[in-house]
């Protein structure tokens, strides 16, 4: 019986490919803008390459791209690249469709939901809070927070144990098939692969460990009703809640 649903955050709440890379173009643009002496894709094809070796959570992109360059630290250049960044995710952060609708019909229904995202805790919360998600979940669990990432098993244990379920009573909805799909299934939770974003015809090779694929998340509601209407199905005898 799913008592549960779990959510990632980035590309199956949150549309954030898009937004990354729309920020990090304007980010550029905005440096040249004032003054950075280095055409548009140099300069764009160099901040690629260091997200991929320091990860986008690394605090200092801007400086490091001046280095790569070969060009003397500039606070003015940073300061509009951080400014040009910033000013874009706060205008155009926005959730993936129909998020709000599914969340609401999953909590009239009497499920408790739940977030477990990898990522810097005060940015995942940033993006929560400011699409006023945050009244709809009952736990949120990031992996910078608890010391553990997607796809070990122990920040999925972690955030059955908080909620109080055992792995059967979960759904694990993402869009990353590795790290939510193969992490979740490994701990023996029920899996729903989000093909949606960067993702979407990626790690295949972990597809067989998806129990259900939707390109649109409000499939999930019936997903959850169908599989809890198997289970009365299989033990009519059972008490059912969360429906």
């Amino acid at each position: 019986m799913i008592k549960v649903v779990f959510f990632d955050l980035d590309d199956t709440l949150v549309d954030t490919s898009r937004l990354a890379e729309m920020a990090r173009k304007n980010a550029i643009e905005n440096m040249i803008r004032h003054g950075l002496p280095v055409d548009f894709d140099t300069a764009y094809h160099e901040l690629l390459e260091l997200i991929n070796e320091y990860g986008s959570n690394f605090g200092r992109h801007f400086d490091y791209l001046l280095r790569r360059l070969d060009l003397p630290s500039n606070p003015k250049w940073i300061a509009a690249g951080v400014i040009a960044y910033h000013n874009t995710k706060f205008a155009y952060l926005k959730s993936v469709r129909g998020v709000r609708r599914l969340l609401l019909e999953l909590k009239k229904s009497g499920y408790k939901l739940g977030i477990i995202t990898d990522g810097d805790p005060i940015k995942q919360w940033e993006k929560i809070i400011r699409l006023e998600l945050d009244d709809y979940f009952d736990g949120v669990f990031i992996s910078d927070y608890l010391g553990v990432k997607k796809p070990h098993p122990k920040i999925f244990q972690k955030a059955l144990r908080k909620m109080g379920v055992e792995p059967g009573e979960a759904l694990m909805v993402g869009d990353r098939l590795y790290s939510d799909i193969y992490g979740a299934k490994q701990v023996g939770m029920k899996t729903a692969w989000f093909k949606y974003g960067k993702y979407a015809n990626r790690e295949l090779e972990y597809l067989e460990y998806a129990d259900f694929t939707v390109s649109s998340l409000e499939e999930i509601l019936d997903i959850v009703r169908g599989l809890n209407l198997e289970e009365r199905e299989e033990r009519p005898d059972k008490e059912v809640h969360a429906d």
